[in-house]
């Protein structure tokens, strides 16, 4: 079966890093050398790699960008595989290629798989790839939060399931009580918006324009406004066109054109070229005609009825009214009045819609009740076994009288209506449910158990760290950890202790550990040293792979700060020897 594995880091202009490269493998590596010889460059790297923060400070003074490149190797069904296919990233033999640049001015680029991605996708991947642990990281299980976060992931599907679906019902509590807040506070501002509406749906139904009513009637006023010089124009051109019946020795144009057309008819037989004219004058006496004819029905036809202009001009004074208020024409008008009766039906249908958004706000809460019930039950039942575990494993780290526990408690809520019921009592609830988490831990025998950020020293704190890691490990691993000074303020028999369970680890997963640390690196499967030249750089040959006699000598560094002192290469064997035992 192929296990996801970080092979290999090249690094180039990081920090004291000129080019170098880390070559890694399945199990337990211990990276060490002497304070500033770049170790932790090693964890910086990893982050870059992993979409962490790109700081141009971390460029090599000189150096126009730094460069840390990564192979990993993986199955093609592995989760990480996947997000990189999704991401367009190609792998060659179940291995994938990462690469991340930070130039000196602060641009940085990633490329996955021999494709440029976001930064993103680096991040992403992440979560599916390794778990960075580091001084910082022990400040971050200080906090309720991230401890509430470590016991969901331990409890697994026994709270996934209820707090999806507790997610849900959350958010859709959310979202109901502000529409149900916005309806009722609203109600004055929604009364007055309705009055409104009604008022001017009332004058436009008094009224009862068409449309297209206001167009022609203004048409229509023109037209009476001026009959009587409409009648009279009508009336001198049917005279000129037709004749005036008395005037019988007028001259006019039907006449004239009529002998016109007779004086063709008459030589038309003896020219064609005539003959088509006469035809053509012929036309035009028959258009005359017609043309006389409607004048004459016009002028018969023009109402010049004062009454009806002013009915006309009352219309159009109420059409007038309503475009002044609602819209520039009456279509306009029409369409207001058409949205604000849509609008009146929505506004009168708030106190109906209000029953509802309350009848929906409790039938929320009564199932959100359930579900938190639900989860603090199932958190009380994974938190009893998890400090079983992680206990046993302080155990382990000589720290046998250690009790670590979980405080799962509620907060009461200030009435019944603003909480939801856990074991019947109001208690406040958020989007994670209703329970407060906090991990204790009691380090002797008659201490009161008070949280870790309190009970716990340094060198504690960081066993209950690595203890709470090996427990992870057996029910929700990623395939590599790197611990960075994972191991501060540890020494003696507890620092023996921590390097036996970094290698039990080390069994179901890649672990790397930047380590000061003899005991710890005595039990490493590889251990690799990182040193600098005389120029204060650490080039390619600057990370090598301890093995044999070179690894004797540098437990005997880290034990007496002397390579060559017999009394520290004998418990240097020693140290080796007894990790050898326990594999």
């Amino acid at each position: 079966m192929v296990i996801t594995v970080l092979e290999e880091m090249r690094i180039r202009s990081l920090g004291v890093i000129d080019d170098a490269v880390v070559e890694l493998s399945p199990g337990f590596t211990a990276v060490t050398g002497e304070t500033g010889a770049g170790k932790t460059m090693v964890v910086t790297s990893l982050g870059l790699l992993l979409g962490g923060r790109a700081d141009p400070a971390l460029v090599r003074i000189g150096a126009k960008a730094a460069v840390v490149e990564g192979r990993v190797t993986m199955a093609a069904d592995a989760p990480a595989a996947r997000r990189a296919e999704e991401a367009g990233a190609e792998l060659e033999d179940g291995t994938l290629l990462i690469s991340r640049t930070v130039s000196a001015e602060g641009r940085s680029r990633a490329h996955l798989g021999g494709r440029a991605v976001p930064m993103g996708v680096l991040a992403e991947l992440a979560d599916d790839l390794v778990a960075v642990h580091g001084q910082t990281d022990q400040q971050g299980l200080l906090r309720p939060a991230r401890q509430r976060k470590a016991l969901d992931r331990y409890a697994g599907d026994a709270v996934a399931v209820p707090l999806a679906a507790y997610a849900t019902a959350y958010r859709r509590l959310r979202a109901v009580a502000t529409e149900l807040e916005t309806l009722t506070t609203r109600a004055r501002e929604r009364a007055q918006e309705a009055d409104l509406l009604r008022f001017g749906l009332a004058e436009i139904a008094s009224v009862e324009p068409v449309a297209g009513e206001d167009t022609e009637l203004a048409a229509e006023a023109e037209r009476l406004g001026h009959a009587e010089a409409l009648a009279s124009a009508a009336s001198v051109a049917h005279a000129a066109l037709a004749g005036h019946p008395e005037d019988p020795e007028a001259v006019d144009a039907t006449t004239l054109v009529s002998g016109a057309g007779r004086a063709l008819d008459a030589v038309r037989a003896h020219d064609p070229a005539l003959a088509g004219l006469a035809e053509r004058m012929g036309e035009i006496a028959i258009l005359l005609a017609d043309v006389a004819g409607e004048l004459s029905g016009y002028a018969d036809d023009l109402d010049a009825d004062p009454l009806r202009l002013a009915a006309v001009e009352e219309r159009r004074a109420a059409l007038t009214g309503l475009t002044r208020k609602y819209g520039a024409d009456i279509a306009a008008v029409l369409a207001w009045a058409e949205t604000s009766a849509a609008r009146l039906t929505e506004l009168e249908g708030d106190d109906e819609r209000i029953a509802e958004l309350a009848a929906e706000h409790e039938t929320l809460r009564t199932e959100l009740s359930g579900l938190a019930e639900t989860l603090t039950g199932a958190r009380t039942e994974a938190a009893a076994r998890f400090a079983r575990a992680v206990t046993a494993e302080l155990a382990s780290l000589a720290m046998p009288h250690a009790r670590v526990s979980f405080d799962i408690r509620q907060t009461e809520a200030a009435d019944e209506h603003s909480g939801v019921e856990v074991a019947g009592r109001s208690v406040v609830y958020g989007p994670h449910g209703a329970d407060e988490v906090e991990l204790l831990l009691a380090p002797h025998p008659g201490a009161q158990p008070r949280p870790i950020a309190k009970g716990a020293s340094g060198g504690e704190l960081s066993r209950v760290m690595l203890a709470v890691e090996v427990v992870f490990a057996g029910s929700d691993p990623v395939p590599t950890y790197l611990f960075d000074e994972v191991d501060a303020g540890v020494g003696g028999k507890a620092a023996v202790e921590v390097g036996r369970r970094l290698a039990k680890l080390a069994k179901s997963a890649q672990v790397v550990v930047v380590t000061h640390l003899p005991q710890v690196a005595a039990f490493a499967d590889r251990q690799l040293l990182v040193e600098k030249t005389v120029d204060g750089a650490v080039t390619r040959s600057g990370v090598t792979v301890l093995e044999g006699e070179e690894r004797v000598r540098e437990l005997s560094r880290m034990l007496a700060g002397q390579e060559d002192s017999q009394t520290a290469r004998a418990h240097a064997e020693e140290l080796l020897a007894t990790a050898r035992a326990d594999a």
